[in-house]
């Protein structure tokens, strides 16, 4: 621990992590080669006053501070730095639900899906749905405006964040938004610290806007043997009038990966693949007969209609089983990025261009009704040379995207794996500018430093 910080010992008491072997796990998140600094000092925070306690002694004597959570981030956003405090609120939990306002008061560790069925009890519905759901945490989505399989329809996290209760470097305690259904009072604090990844304070409790539960969902499945008419077909589903809850979309790499596992049902050969859900109360089985026949119009080789619920989720198991399967292949850069939805296709070409030209293995999966892929960029665990070959191939990849008129990422965040390309676009003038806003409320600089900028 940090000379400086010893004497709030008596304060912080079992908050601060004192084995090592322990504290180690929590240097590092799920980004490929993240390494622990030599010095640094995790303090799991119990409440709002060991963050208050924290900051205040961190902004009097310069000390770098690391927000984290659960640390499933994949770009080493909660990574610790050298000499920082990993500050992680886990332990921060509560839930507090409004059925009358729909709306529910959430601590930054309560994982995503402990909360989805939280509020499900009480007929409602949160539909931010990171693929990690089951282990990401609240704070972090906040951190990273995460999105999801259903964002087509539902949207992304910042869509349901209505106000936040944050602690300022210094220890200065503030509340951003509104509790009403609508205010104009002020600027939009509240989106600028949604996607902030910890660089600005840290949120130790969110208000989420709740929504009537809809039905379970139903799915149809879709396998192409054209990647060209997969890509219409993503834009025909986008144009139906009850617009799917979900619709993923899985590259021919992606379909062989997961076959490898064990026989999911794609047939051998096929391009590309389109799962789409409905979840509208009443009508889910309407939609998705309509989906499929929409499907059929635009050339799919062979569809597959859910009738109930469990046969939904037979149709969804190998689009869950995909990051098993991308993780069984060895050493892999699982990235982010987004491009308008008529380029769908040309972005996936384009990467199997690339993977064709460099000998890097890259497969282009994700949500396809909102153009956000995730590409898996593959080498041999160890090789070294491997791993910047796979490095180079993504920056052509993200440049790509930029072409397109898309983003280099779409929910990931920045963190540490993507800075050198923020520049590239937002501008330099662009970047400047955020960085004055980051010192307006973090002077000193110590607040996640060496991230995102």
């Amino acid at each position: 621990m940090p000379a400086s910080l010893r004497r709030l010992d008596p304060l912080l008491g079992d908050a601060v992590l004192r084995d090592p072997d322990i504290a180690a796990t929590y240097a590092v998140d799920s980004s490929y080669g993240a390494s622990a600094p030599e010095t640094f000092t995790v303090v799991r925070a119990r409440d709002t006053q060991d963050v208050v306690a924290v900051l205040e002694e961190a902004q009097a004597h310069g000390i770098p501070v690391v927000p984290q959570g659960a640390r499933t981030s994949l770009t080493g956003a909660s990574c610790a730095t050298e000499g920082a405090i990993v500050l992680n609120v886990e332990a921060l939990r509560g839930i507090d639900i409004d059925p009358v306002e729909g709306h529910a008061r959430v601590g930054p560790g309560v994982v995503n899906a402990d909360l989805k069925a939280a509020v499900r009890e009480a007929g409602l519905f949160y539909p931010p749905d990171p693929a990690s759901a089951d282990t990401c945490t609240i704070g972090g989505n906040v951190a990273t405006n995460a999105g999801g399989l259903c964002c087509i329809k539902y949207g992304v996290t910042a869509d349901y964040v209505k106000s936040l209760e944050i602690v300022l470097p210094g220890g200065e305690q503030i509340r951003t938004g509104k509790r009403t259904a609508k205010s104009t009072a002020g600027y939009d604090l509240t989106g600028l610290f949604v996607g902030s990844e910890g660089t600005l304070g840290v949120v130790t409790s969110a208000l989420v806007r709740l929504i009537p539960a809809p039905d379970l969902a139903l799915t149809a499945l879709a396998t192409f043997d054209s990647l060209d008419e997969a890509a219409r077909a993503v834009l025909a589903l986008r144009a139906d009038r009850h617009r799917p809850a979900l619709l993923e979309f899985l590259d021919r790499a992606s379909i062989a990966a997961i076959q490898a596992m064990n026989d999911f049902g794609f047939p051998s050969g096929c391009e590309a693949a389109l799962l789409v859900q409905s979840d509208r109360p009443g009508h889910a089985a309407e939609d998705v007969e309509r989906y499929a026949a929409t499907l059929a119009d635009l050339g799919a080789a062979e569809i597959a209609v859910a009738d109930n619920a469990a046969e939904a989720e037979l149709l969804m198991k190998g689009r869950r089983m995909l990051n098993y399967a991308l993780e069984a292949k060895g050493g892999r850069l699982a990235e982010d990025a987004c491009v308008p939805v008529a380029r769908l296709g040309d972005f996936v070409r384009i990467g199997q261009e690339i993977s064709e030209r460099t000998g890097v293995e890259i497969t282009l999966s994700g949500h396809g009704g909102d153009g956000n892929l995730h590409p898996s960029l593959f080498f041999e665990h160890g090789d070294v040379d491997g791993w910047h070959r796979a490095e180079a191939a993504l920056e052509e990849l993200l440049r790509a995207a930029l072409d397109l008129g898309g983003t280099i990422t779409g929910e990931h965040g920045v963190g540490v794996q993507k800075r050198r390309f923020l520049e590239w676009e937002l501008g330099a003038a662009e970047v400047a500018r955020q960085r004055a806003v980051k010192a307006l409320f973090d002077p000193s600089g110590i607040m996640n430093p060496g991230k995102v900028y």
